[in-house]
């Protein structure tokens, strides 16, 4: 085993494909291939499944990754202080549902560990994919919550796809309203004074379970709804139309200005958001930092 596989292990698993990945690394295909197989039969396991849509990483693939990867970070911080080298890119992704704390967090990296050269990722999606992303290594970290309604569903997910759910903290519902909404000035809200206002929630396109909605209560009928796509289209809404969306009530004035405010809902369950990763991965040096990220970014709000 060389450093050199490890190195050819990481690219296919960042490109997701063996011939994106040779281009990158100035190889034939037939080249790379060989170099992994020859890997694989050393080690005994087979780190890329093939399959007629491409590779993808195996379970033990995945394993092995999260050690490969250390190992590339140590060789590289000797490269680089004894001989000078200069150091790869750095790489790193997350995906997460639609958090501003996940992107403060991901701001304070770049800014705090981000070097010369970088290939980061930031992807705010489905609830389903980022399951699927974390379990391709597509992303290295995944964000999202689990509750009592959809907690039986996700977890059964995350168990096979070898994931686990680390918790970052547990929060009462809040709804996000402009603050022009006749309910901005209250101290509560209950579920009955929002009927006369649209709901905004995020579409979950072919996986549009409510056990995958990023809002609680999600069973619940509404006679005005608007699905969206991202967040800024969200709060634009909550602005234009006096919408409301329910969520965990961490909200960064930062990214989101002082036109959205949250308020407490009048209800009993709670938000348990959380981190996904690998169950045996040990996580990269920038994941971690991330994760330091995300609990510094939500200390403000969470006692």
């Amino acid at each position: 085993m060389t450093l050199q596989q490890l190195k050819y292990v990481l690219e296919v698993a960042n490109r997701g494909s063996m011939n994106e990945a040779a281009k990158r690394l100035f190889i034939s295909q037939p080249s790379l291939s060989n170099a992994i197989k020859d890997l694989e039969k050393e080690l005994g396991i087979t780190i890329f499944e093939r399959t007629n849509k491409g590779i993808v990483l195996s379970k033990e693939g995945a394993e092995f990754l999260g050690y490969a990867r250390q190992v590339i970070e140590q060789a590289e911080l000797l490269e680089s202080r004894y001989l000078n080298a200069k150091p790869s890119p750095q790489h790193f992704s997350v995906s997460t549902q639609h958090y501003a704390f996940a992107v403060n967090a991901f701001v304070k990296l770049v800014n705090d560990h981000g070097k010369d050269e970088y290939e980061l990722a930031l992807r705010e999606t489905k609830t389903h994919e980022i399951i699927q992303d974390v379990k391709s290594q597509r992303s290295e970290i995944g964000i999202l919550y689990l509750n009592e309604f959809n907690s039986k569903v996700i977890n059964r997910l995350l168990k096979d796809a070898n994931l686990k759910f680390t918790s970052l903290f547990t929060a009462k519902p809040h709804v996000f309203i402009s603050v022009k909404n006749p309910l901005a000035k209250q101290s509560i809200v209950t579920i009955d004074q929002l009927n006369d206002y649209p709901y905004l929630f995020f579409e979950q396109g072919e996986f549009n379970s409510f056990h995958f909605s990023e809002e609680i209560l999600s069973t619940l009928s509404h006679a005005k709804s608007i699905r969206v796509n991202d967040r800024a289209t969200l709060f634009n809404l909550l602005i234009g139309l006096n919408g409301y969306t329910i969520s965990t009530g961490v909200l960064s004035a930062d990214l989101n200005g002082n036109e959205i405010i949250p308020v407490p809902l009048d209800w009993h369950e709670t938000i348990n958001v959380g981190w996904i990763s690998h169950q045996n991965a040990a996580l990269s040096m920038l994941a971690t930092e991330y994760i330091e990220a995300l609990h510094g970014a939500i200390g403000d709000y969470i006692s």
